[in-house]
């Protein structure tokens, strides 16, 4: 599709998926991002979050990212991470737990732990999927 934009989901070990998507919404260092066609072209921080892309044909993907990078540049986004799971891929009542347990290790600073946040986009991805 002309009108589209190409996104890779790249992991360490796989690439995650790759295909043709009107839309990519990710989090970074700096804030929530939204990459459209025609989007300037940058390269960022992420942050352990949920990654949504709207494809241009069938339903929504839901993948969380351990951190890692995103490019844009001519109508092409990379989202690179050492760690990247599918919605799908994820058991939900295992990522409620370990949101919890996380929650519970981090104390009184869990907005801001890392772990928190990764296994919070972990239950996310898992249950926006299903």
């Amino acid at each position: 599709m002309a009108d589209a934009l190409h996104v890779e989901l790249v992991a360490a070990d796989r690439t995650v998926w790759s295909g043709e998507a009107s839309q990519v919404s990710a989090r970074t260092v700096e804030g929530d991002l939204g990459v459209l066609r025609g989007h300037t072209p940058l390269l960022s921080l992420l942050s352990p979050s949920l990654v949504e892309i709207t494809p241009a044909a069938g339903a929504k993907v839901f993948a969380s990212v351990d951190g890692g990078f995103i490019s844009v540049a001519g109508d092409r986004v990379s989202i690179l991470a050492e760690h990247i799971a599918l919605g799908q891929e994820i058991d939900a009542a295992r990522a409620r737990a370990d949101l919890e347990s996380a929650q519970a290790a981090a104390g009184a600073s869990a907005e801001f732990d890392p772990g928190v946040r990764l296994a919070q986009a972990r239950l996310d991805a898992a249950t926006k999927a299903s």
